[in-house]
């Protein structure tokens, strides 16, 4: 038998072959046997180096290429590979130079310049990487790899346009390339082209059914479609493929957050967080379902971490914010929204807040002027635009608010909140027809809009239509401008629709002082229908209302209540006893003070003599139009020319109030008015009060003492239009503010009234 004797050279192509087969054992032992034979063979080390990259010898396999460029220095492939391998051990600047030697050895070599492009794109260096790929594509200009990654670059430097025509070249090349239909996705959906990058995704998917990430990519198109839905469908869909894929879990998170579905939201995100525990993203996300799920000091430490990570994230800093402008803490609020405008100076968001932190703080013009930029920054988002009038209408520029209002709904056609919006300022306006039409037209693009339809309610009542207006008046307890604070109810709420008889029913205040003064003239009719009624009152109201015909029990708000059958907060019994204007429950007086005070502050007030006028002027400061029915005391000054004694009516006096009663030589009783049944004993002694719209001027209607109420000139529902009497009081005079909207002629026009009745007087 013969021996067959091979040259290195076809030993060498016995190995080649072998890796490129995938025998990677075989070619090792056929390299060693060559390097047995030949040391020196630096085309042999580099194939068992590239071999043992296969294998994950990386160790063993940078030994090989560093001896096959010590035996030759020239040898570019053994650069570009020694590059790769550098790459994948995470030393890209020595990657980098080899490349570099590589390149300088062969110019023209198509695959160095792409991985190098690669691995510049890695780190961020995105022109340069740009500009590899284009010599790449020069001398190869079919070379579908490289047409998609430059794609992702142009994609980085926002010349999206551009990438999507390298992205067409690729596929022109290889029309299955199914990563590229995944970045071409990518890049439509950040050019707001939702339905295309849908069907890129699509397509993607078709290719390669098993695709997570094309899965959970469509989802996030599928939810800016406000395909929620379809979007939870997707995003579960690629958590079947891979169940620890973190964006998946994050962006389901936020889908059913929209959905509602909070602590199944909370589920994702916390899972999401387990697998990206550093993920600032995902923290932010947990920290806003957190705070839907009103866990506030939860949501608050969520974005906390995540600001311990990435100390710069806006997201992070802005629902922080938003946070904490919910709770209160509207100077806190302000800090965090303007930490994102030192780096990002035109964030709408943060402007936008911003400006409505500083609109809550009083500061309107500072307010004004965030809100002007942000819409500068973005000019066609009917939400910005929208928070523009609203300070405006603060500042009581109601022309220039309305104006603004039309922008933001030329912007915006179904924009409901600028529907609304401008519907407040059209009632501010008195023109209530106007106002009445576009709180529908925001009803209609929302129909479930509680604050569209409580705000009709009110526009309803001012005119007198109390029919229509009871009930969006019911819609309050859903509607945030109302500001009521939320209760939890076990019984059912009564609206005049079951009887009474033999059933105990709790009614409770819910509003201001004034309005449980207002409505608890209906208590002995609810009792007149059978029930046992118990009313829950805040503490100053209780002494008064304890004599009020029909109430068996009254209890403090705050302590535990009593076995009830039926709820009603009394706001709402004109409803359930279907009130119109005829029909007003008006005797009075309908309250009394008690004897003991009566007799006390009779005793108080023996010494003075003629005319006795209580005066009122500032109602809580924390009442959502206090800048509007409030004034200075400065303002009532001129009445003191009037021949009578004036007391004050004031429990809580502002800063130096208390001086310039003296000095005007008003009566201060604060301090000695311990609660609303001092403040009736009082009222009692006194032949006339003048007041602004607060409790004080319904405790004196209650009481049916002569009350002359100065009303602003879009007044609250209750005082109704253009007439000086009121249905609820018959002994209330009204004084209403002209178009001018000031003090002055209204205090005018009072004093020359005040002066006739002083004249009057024996």
């Amino acid at each position: 038998m013969k021996t067959v004797s091979l040259t290195v050279s076809q030993v060498f192509e016995i190995a080649l072959k072998a890796y490129s087969a995938g025998k990677l054992g075989q070619a090792e032992k056929t390299c060693e046997k060559i390097l047995a034979a030949d040391p020196s063979s630096a085309i042999t080390l580099n194939l068992l180096a590239v071999v043992h990259m296969a294998r994950g010898r990386n160790t063993a396999a940078l030994v090989h290429f560093d001896r096959a460029l010590a035996l030759r220095p020239d040898f570019a492939e053994a650069w570009s590979n020694r590059g790769t391998l550098l790459k994948s051990l995470g030393r890209p600047a020595d990657a980098l130079e080899s490349f570099g030697h590589a390149l300088a050895l062969q110019p023209q070599h198509v695959n160095v310049l792409n991985n190098r492009a690669a691995l510049l794109q890695e780190l961020g260096r995105n022109q340069e990487a740009l500009t590899d790929y284009d010599a790449a594509l020069a001398l190869q200009p079919n070379y579908p790899e490289a047409l998609n990654n430059r794609g992702i670059v142009l994609q980085a430097l926002g010349r999206h346009q551009e990438a999507l025509a390298s992205y067409a070249a690729a596929l022109a090349c290889r029309p299955d390339f199914v990563e590229t239909f995944l970045n071409r996705g990518i890049t439509r959906y950040e050019l707001g082209r939702f339905e295309d990058a849908v069907a890129d995704y699509d397509r993607a998917i078709a290719l390669r059914p098993s695709y997570a990430d094309a899965f959970s990519n469509r989802g996030n198109a599928l939810g800016r479609l406000h395909r929620h839905a379809d979007a939870l469908a997707s995003y579960d869909r690629a958590l079947v493929l891979q169940p620890r894929h973190a964006e998946a879990l994050y962006n389901r998170g936020v889908t059913l957050r929209v959905l509602g579905k909070l602590e199944a939201s909370l589920a994702s995100h916390d899972a999401a967080l387990k697998l990206s525990p550093d993920d600032p993203k995902v923290l932010v996300g947990r920290g806003i379902t957190l705070h839907d799920l009103m866990r506030f000091d939860e949501a608050l430490t969520s974005y906390d971490r995540a600001l311990a990570l990435q100390a710069d994230h806006a997201e992070a800093h802005i629902n922080r914010g938003a946070l904490l402008h919910a709770r209160g803490h509207l100077d806190q609020a302000l800090e965090s929204f303007e930490r994102v405008l030192i780096s990002q100076p035109d964030n709408v968001q943060a402007l936008t807040n911003r400006g409505v932190a500083l609109h809550d703080l009083a500061r309107d013009g500072e307010a004004l002027a965030a809100h002007d930029k942000a819409v500068v920054v973005r000019l066609d988002d009917a939400a910005i635009l929208d928070n523009r009038p609203v300070t405006l209408h603060k500042l009581r520029r109601l022309e220039d608010a309305l104006a603004s209002h039309d922008l933001a709904i030329a912007a915006g056609p179904h924009h409901a909140e600028a529907f609304a919006n401008r519907g407040i300022t059209l009632y501010d306006l008195k023109r209530f027809d106007e106002a009445l039409a576009s709180y529908e037209r925001a009803i209609a693009l929302r129909s479930d809009y509680a604050d569209a339809h409580f705000l009709k309610g009110l526009a309803s009542l001012v005119t007198g239509d109390l029919a229509s207006g009871w009930a969006e008046y019911e819609w309050r307890h859903r509607a945030p401008v109302a500001r009521l604070t939320s209760r939890e109810w076990q019984r059912p709420l009564w609206l005049g629709d079951v009887d009474l008889a033999g059933k105990t029913i709790l009614l409770h205040s819910e509003q201001g002082f004034g309005d449980s003064i207002q409505f608890c003239r209906y208590v002995p009719m609810v009792a007149a229908r059978g029930a046992r009624v118990v009313l829950e009152l805040e503490q100053p109201l209780c002494g008064l209302m304890r004599d009020l015909p029909g109430i068996a029990q009254i209890v403090v708000k705050g302590d535990i209540l009593p076995e009830y059958d039926l709820h009603c907060p009394l706001p709402s019994l004109p409803p359930a006893f279907a009130t119109r204007l005829e029909t007003i429950p008006a005797n009075s007086p309908y309250l009394h003070a008690p004897g003991s005070a009566m007799a006390q502050w009779s005793l108080r007030l023996r010494d003075t003599h003629g005319l006795k006028i209580g005066l009122a002027w500032a109602g809580n400061p924390n009442h959502v139009r206090d800048r509007e029915r409030s004034m200075q005391l400065d303002h009532l000054l001129p009445l003191l020319d009037v021949d009578a004694n004036f007391v004050s009516l004031q429990k809580q006096l502002g800063a130096g109030e208390a001086e310039v009663l003296s000095r005007a030589g008003i009566r201060d009783v604060s301090g000695d008015l311990q609660d609303f049944t001092d403040t009736a004993a009082l009222i009692s002694q006194l032949d006339l009060i003048v007041a602004v719209d607060t409790g004080v001027a319904h405790l004196a209607g209650a009481l049916g003492k002569p009350v002359w109420i100065l009303v602003t000139h879009a007044p609250d529902w209750r005082w109704l239009l253009d007439r000086d009497d009121s249905p609820w009081y018959p002994t209330v005079r009204l004084f209403r503010q002209s178009d001018d909207r000031g003090w002055v002629d209204v205090v005018a026009r009072v004093r020359a009234a005040l002066t006739a009745l002083a004249n009057l007087q024996p």
